[in-house]
């Protein structure tokens, strides 16, 4: 009898193992220490919830998703160090990475090891571009691209603040000049021309002498490309000269983060964010039961769900877990059902027909204003 019962749980631990042996696993890549931390913590609440509103229904294929998640802190030689160690695991799929400047020497190695990669936040064109010029299939982004953004909000300041002076000001990141040189070429190509264009150092903790130049030239708007530390930084030492003026930013500032460092000097930031998902009637059920976790699903974490969702669905209409059948499933023209809406990627593994909203901060939160 001892002898059976040993044997039964020797063959219970072994189909256990089983089991979750046949397990899919999906990385999710950001930063999830560091100064940018908000965006990885976004990013890990939206997969996670997503894996268990999926794992609830069956899985996918009758298998459960499982979620291993990988710190790069924005950073590029820490991000390459994650793809590398995700490859080496045998992990297929990432969600991931944040920041441009992290995904794109990342998706070098996904490339390389036929791992599909699915930004929820990446928004250099160069991440996509480069990867359909060197045949790479398997990179592509839940987002949308620098130059739509570039696109869309370039003329509206263009006509909005005609004949001020403008500033477009950079942290020389893949990221924040990606998108700052967008919005400077479309608003230029409207008829508005910046009197002082610049990159900053990110990091740094004394923006006074910036500051300084820019209310020497009577900057009355300023359109930052970067993130949330440096700008609220420039607003606070900006107030404390009595200097103020319009801040217009790209989306990296959806995040209570943003007015913990500005305080009540970022009241009346303006920035540019995909028509907030939160709203949308998709989303209705995540939001809630994100909520009821005590976190508010604002930011990437929408987008983030939404890509375990797309990969979960392309596994599916591929009827395999092969990388690249599921990249070639996604992007074979039909749409997708996500929390961020009903989506369809190109043929480089972007986002078809991206729309926007203009947010204002006000007294600690935002919301989007009439255009």
């Amino acid at each position: 009898m001892r002898k059976i019962l040993i044997l039964g749980t020797a063959l219970g631990l072994l189909m256990g193992t089983a089991a979750r042996a046949d397990d899919l696993t999906f990385a999710v890549a950001g930063p999830l220490t560091g100064p940018l931390a908000t965006i990885g913590d976004q990013f890990k609440q939206g997969a996670q919830a997503a894996a268990d509103a999926i794992n609830a229904k069956g899985g996918v294929l009758g298998r459960q998703i499982k979620l291993q998640f990988e710190d790069d802190q924005c950073d590029p030689k820490q991000a390459v160090s994650v793809a590398n160690r995700i490859a080496a695991a045998g992990i297929q799929f990432v969600d991931g990475h944040a920041c441009s400047g992290s995904s794109i020497p990342a998706s070098a190695v996904y490339a390389e090891n036929g791992t599909l990669m699915m930004s929820p936040a990446s928004s250099n064109p160069v991440m996509t571009d480069d990867a359909a010029a060197k045949g790479w299939t398997n990179i592509m982004r839940l987002y949308t691209r620098d130059d739509a953004q570039g696109a869309f909000i370039g003329p509206w300041i263009a006509k909005e603040y005609a004949g001020k002076n403008v500033a477009v000001l950079h942290d020389k990141t893949a990221y924040g000049q990606g998108v700052a040189d967008a919005v400077r070429a479309t608003m230029n190509a409207n008829g508005l021309k910046e009197v002082l264009a610049e990159g900053i150092n990110a990091g740094e903790k004394d923006y006074n002498a910036l500051v300084t130049k820019l209310k020497d030239a009577k900057v009355e708007v300023v359109y930052f490309g970067g993130y949330h530390p440096e700008a609220g930084l420039i607003l606070r030492q900006a107030a404390e000269q009595n200097y103020k003026f319009q801040l217009i930013m790209p989306d990296s500032i959806a995040s209570p983060e943003f007015w913990q460092v500005a305080g009540p000097a970022g009241e009346g930031t303006l920035f540019v964010f995909p028509s907030d998902p939160q709203a949308k009637p998709e989303a209705k059920e995540a939001v809630a039961k994100i909520q009821a976790g005590g976190f508010k699903p604002e930011g990437f974490t929408l987008f983030s769900y939404a890509v375990i969702q797309a990969f979960a669905q392309g596994i599916e209409r591929a009827g395999s877990d092969d990388p690249t059948k599921v990249a070639e499933a996604l992007k074979n023209g039909q749409s997708i059902d996500t929390v961020v809406g009903t989506i369809t990627f190109d043929e480089k593994g972007d986002l078809k027909d991206a729309s926007y909203d203009i947010n204002r901060w006000s007294d600690g939160n935002y919301a989007p204003i009439a255009k």
